[in-house]
Parts: structure tokens; sequence; C-alpha cells
């Protein structure tokens, strides 16, 4: 446990849950008027963040940096592909799917933004609109994030947590204060984003079940079924990711795969196939102006309660996907997860909104606007009206039940590991009661925030929280984009990729002593810097690093007293006089080594050329071997004359 992250969140989350269950109709209004102006005087910047985060991940995929490893280079993947997307699949969107699936495409069609209401031309918008607020925009804000936070874990060895993705910015500063201050707000952003979504998918299984067998629909039934659900969320989350979450999230996909190949075969199916098409050839058409549209010139209330809201909505549960994600990725490479983080949900979803929104849509017209009238009376009723109009809706209605409280299930238990892995330092095995811990706060914050009427409020407060934290993202951008670069050179001269020519050079031209001072600040220090960090987790006592430009410099003292100190030094030897390696200067006769000396092992190694993970193995080596030499016992006391 990290316990200043860990109390300092809870103390955070008590007090909100607190200040929503005393005054729900004043904190309603607080944080409803905050969310208004946020969003409205700080749309444009969503918007422009947005986007950017977009471009930047397709720029690191498909750019040199798409080859670098998210962990060792010799390693495989965590998890098998499907697996992996299932994971993916069940923790981004799951609960949403089910919930806006019917509602939201018909709520676009009754109420388009530019175009008659209930003709043909406010169903191709109705599609193109929801295509935007669950596509490529939201996965890139998730894959930035996850992608930061599994690059230094995984590939640099700093905990997962997210405070570790600037430290290219900061330092050994992100273990103070600063740090603190990133992860707590990433556990209170993400534990009320994930009651919120309960509360919808609570809401939303007690219609199904009120629909089915008849179950009254009230906040005593929902509270009894937060209690149910967050049961099934605990034993998953005890039995792990590897088992509970993992399984889950499979079964959820078969059961969504499922219902909605049922729904394509009963529907318009030829229809279907062709809207399939045309939505994706409208999305892709319409791709750059909606993208910046912001109806600067003709303003309109639209546009804050759907796609600003949406972009807000993606950067507040960004925290909790991106964790997620970034702890199932270990071993893929940049470039295979940005493909498989964008892609293959973004895909899923085209064809998942095609086939119930464009049904619910042909059906909406078919019997005089039914659908719309009962979304607009009920959002989650939505989906149980929809299955009325097609075969078997007992059945599917059952499905549809099943597979929500699933999806409710892999949020809560994936969101409490999320929780405790950042509460607990980036720790991957913790005790089980902080699991529980974490499980049954989520549940009891949502079960709170629907008996007092406060669901509302915690949402825009989760909103709010947004604008801050889409300024820590393009901090994080630029610690990952810094990083990277840094990596890349270093991962091209270890794998002596370089062009004939500059390997040549290396060969044949002595290096000079600013050649070696940079190898030191570039390579040395760094690898100093990760092993120091490695030992403080481990919890070896103050281990020192010394930096200047000549030497860098790792002290450590182990719990006997023993002291175990690692230079790398800059130092200059003569040019053998028959030597063939000439300096392009002839008046120089000396060259410059990089030199580690250990003390108190003894011996002088020149390591010139090598990269930071070259580095950081010499220094676990010589640190193997110091742990070996035995400790020398104390003399004896002479023994007193007689």
């Amino acid at each position: 446990m990290n316990p200043r992250v860990f109390w300092g969140s809870s103390l955070v989350v008590g007090l909100l849950l607190g200040a929503a269950a005393v005054a729900p109709g004043a904190s309603d209004f607080i944080f409803q008027a905050a969310q208004t102006w946020v969003i409205g005087a700080f749309g444009w910047f969503y918007v422009a963040a947005v986007a950017g985060f977009l471009f930047l991940v397709l720029a690191l995929a498909f750019g040199a940096t798409g080859r670098l490893k998210l962990g060792p280079e010799d390693c495989d993947p965590d998890y098998p592909y499907p697996s992996w997307l299932a994971m993916l699949f069940a923790a981004g969107m799951g609960i949403g799917l089910m919930y806006f699936a019917v509602a939201e495409p018909v709520q676009h069609f009754a109420a388009p933004p530019d175009v008659a209401a209930d003709t043909f031309a406010a169903a191709r918008e109705a599609m193109v609109i929801t295509f935007l607020h669950w596509g490529v925009h939201a996965w890139a804000i998730y894959a930035l994030v996850g992608l930061t936070l599994a690059y230094f874990a995984h590939r640099k060895g700093l905990p997962l947590t997210l405070r570790s993705g600037l430290y290219p910015l900061l330092g050994r500063r992100i273990n103070g204060w600063i740090g603190d201050a990133v992860d707590i707000f990433a556990i209170w952003g993400t534990l009320f984003g994930i009651a919120t979504s309960l509360g919808f998918g609570v809401s939303q299984i007690n219609s199904g079940l009120n629909y089915l067998v008849g179950l009254p629909s009230n906040a005593a039934v929902q509270v009894g079924l937060i209690a149910v659900v967050m049961g099934a969320a605990t034993i998953s989350v005890l039995t792990g990711l590897d088992r509970g979450v993992r399984r889950l999230s499979e079964l959820n996909l078969v059961i969504a795969i499922c219902l909605m190949l049922f729904v394509l075969v009963v529907g318009p199916t030829g229809f279907l196939l062709k809207a399939l098409v045309q939505n994706v050839g409208l999305y892709l058409d319409e791709f750059f102006v909606r993208t910046f549209n912001l109806y600067a010139y003709e303003p309109r209330g639209w546009m804050a309660n759907w796609t600003l809201f949406y972009w807000a909505w993606w950067i507040a549960w960004s925290p909790f996907v991106g964790m997620f994600i970034a702890r199932i990725s270990r071993g893929r490479t940049v470039r295979e997860f940005i493909i498989g983080v964008l892609l293959v949900p973004t895909g899923f979803t085209f064809i998942w909104m095609t086939v119930f929104g464009n049904t619910a849509i042909s059906l909406d017209m078919a019997v005089a606007g039914e659908i719309s009238r009962a979304v607009t009376a009920d959002l989650s009723t939505a989906l149980f009206r929809f299955f009325e109009a097609l075969p078997g809706s007992a059945i599917t209605s059952t499905l549809a039940v099943v597979l929500i409280a699933v999806f409710f299930v892999t949020s809560a238990d994936s969101g409490s590991l999320v929780i405790d892995t950042i509460a607990s330092g980036g720790a991957e095995e913790t005790p089980r009661w902080q699991r529980v811990y974490w499980c049954a706060l989520e549940g009891g914050a949502a079960a709170l925030l629907l008996v007092v009427g406060g669901l509302g409020a915690l949402q825009a407060a989760t909103l709010v929280a947004a604008l801050p934290f889409a300024i820590i993202m393009i901090a994080l951008s630029w610690g990952l984009v810094r990083q990277m670069s840094a990596d890349l050179a270093g991962v091209a001269i270890g794998h002596e990729i370089l062009s004939l020519r500059e390997r040549l050079s290396q060969i044949l031209v002595p290096p000079r002593r600013a050649d070696i001072e940079r190898q030191i600040a570039e390579a040395g220090a760094p690898a100093l810097q990760a092993v120091c960090r490695a030992l403080e987790v481990e919890g070896l006592p103050d281990p020192k690093i010394e930096v200047s430009p000549e030497e860098a410099r790792l002290a450590v003292e182990d719990e006997g007293g023993r002291r175990f100190v690692y230079r790398l030094t800059a130092e200059a030897r003569p040019l053998p006089a028959y030597s063939h390696l000439n300096a392009p200067d002839t008046r120089r006769t000396r060259e410059w080594r990089m030199v580690a000396r250990v003390e108190p092992l003894g011996g002088r190694r020149d390591l010139t050329g090598l990269d930071q993970a070259q580095l950081v193995n010499d220094v676990l080596d010589q640190l193997t071997e110091w742990r070996r030499v035995p400790v020398k016992a104390p003399a004896a006391a002479p023994r007193p004359a007689p």
C-alpha cells in the first residue's frame, strides 16, 4: 500500500459522497453549473486536445517508434490475442454499448442537429454522429493513457501508476506530493466514473427484469441488484486477472456476438449490410469536418450536450481504461498496441451500432415513432422496447439482462484491480482485503447515489475533472515522446542497424571527451537511475545517485552496513603509436573511454558504446557479485594475559 494515496483518495471519495448524500440538490446544482461553464468555456480545448491525441497515437504507431516493445525486447505477450481483445472490449465500453446502442441513434434520428427530424437524411446523420462519438476518437484517448503507462511500467521498470508517465518531466519528484496528487486524482475520477456507469447498468437490469418477470422498478430493488452483482464482482476480483476478469470478458464477447447475430438475422439483414458499408463511408467522408466542428458560426446547445459531453466523459474514464489495458498489454509492440486498441474495438462497435441502431430507426419509421417516444420516456427501457418488435423477445431480453450483468461485473472487478494497483504504488499482487475494499466502495457509492439521487451530480463532477486531466494527458504525451525518442536512438545502436558508414566511423575515429560525456548523460545516468528506483521499490535503504558531466555514481548500503559503489567515469588514454585508428585531427594523441569501477570488488572495465539496457545488466551483474562476497566475521577479542 501507498498510505498517502490509499487513505488520501479514500478521504476525497468520502467527502464527495457525503456532500452528495447530505445535500443532493445543492451538490447537483453546483456540479451541473460547473459542468456547463467548463464545456462552454473550454469546448474548443476539448476538441483540439482529442484531435491532437488521435493524430499523436497514429504518428507513434506508424513512425519509427512503432517497433518499440512494451517490455523487454525478448518478451512474449502475456495474453493471447483473442483474450486481449475481449478484455479491451469489456473494460472499455461494455455497459455503454448496451445502454446507448438503441437509445443514441434513435435520439439523433428524432432530433438531429443539421437536418429535418424523422427523415432519411436524419437516419444517415444519426449513424454518422453515433460513429463519431463511439469511434477512434474515444479509443485514441484510452490508447494514449494506456500506452504511456505500459511503456514506463513494462519497458522502463517504473510502477504501474499514473505518476510514472511524468518521470521524464519531473524525475524523482514524482515520488513526492505531485505524484501523490496525480494518483489520488486518478482514483477518485475512476471510482466515480465506474459508480455512475454502474448506476446506468443497474437501472437497465431492473428495467429488463421488470419486463421479464414483473420485478418492481425502484431504488430498493436496484440497491439489492447492486449487492448481488457486486458480490459476483468481488469473487471475480479475488480470483485475479488471469482467471476472473479474463474468463468473464471472453464470456461477455461470446454472448454479445450471439445477440448481435440474432438481431442481424431476424432484422432487415440486407439493409443492415448495405447500411454498414455506407455508414463507414459517410464517417470517413466527414471525419475531418466533424473532428474539428464546434458550430462556431452557428452556435447551438447540441454540441455541448453531445460531442463535448462525450469527449469529457472519455477523458474522465481514461485513467481506468488506460490503466487496465496497460496492465494486460505487456509484450506487445507500440504499433500492435495502438492498431489493436484503435481499430479492433472500434470496428466491432461500428457493426454493433449499425445492427442495433439502424434496426431501431427502421422499426421506429414503421411504427410511427413508438421507439423514439419510449426512449424519450426512459432510456433504460429502450433496449427492451426494441426487442418487443422482434421475434423471441423473452429470450433476447433475458440474454440482454445477462450480458448487462456480466458487463457490470467486469467493469466493477477490472475497476477494482486498477484502483488497487494505483493505491498500492503499482504492485500487481496485493492483500485481498484491499481489492475487496475498493470493490465494496464502488458498489456502495453506486447504491448511495441511486438512493439519494446524486448520480447526476457525481457524473457532472467527473466531467468537470476531465479538464485538468486533459492537461495531465498533454504532459504525459510530452514525456512519452521525449522518452521514446531517447530510447529509439539507444535501440538503434544496441541492435546494430546503423549504416555501414556510421559503423566504420565509430570504429575508426577514437571517441572524444564530449562523446563519452554524452554517453554518460544519455545512457549511463539513466541506467543507474533505473537501478536506483528498483532498489528503492525493493526496500533497500536510501540508495544514492550522483551525476556530473564526467561521472555517474550509484552508492548502496545493505542492512549490515556494507557499501557498494558503481562509478562510470570519462577517462583518457594515449593512442598506441602503431595504431591505425588515427583521428581526423592528427594533433590528437589521446582517446576517451567510459570506464566502470566498482567498490569493493575492484577492477576497471571499458564500457564505451554500451546502451542503457546493457549498462543496467552490468550493474546488476556487479551487484550480484557483491552480494555473493561473504561477510567477514569480526575478529575475536584477544584473550587477557594470565
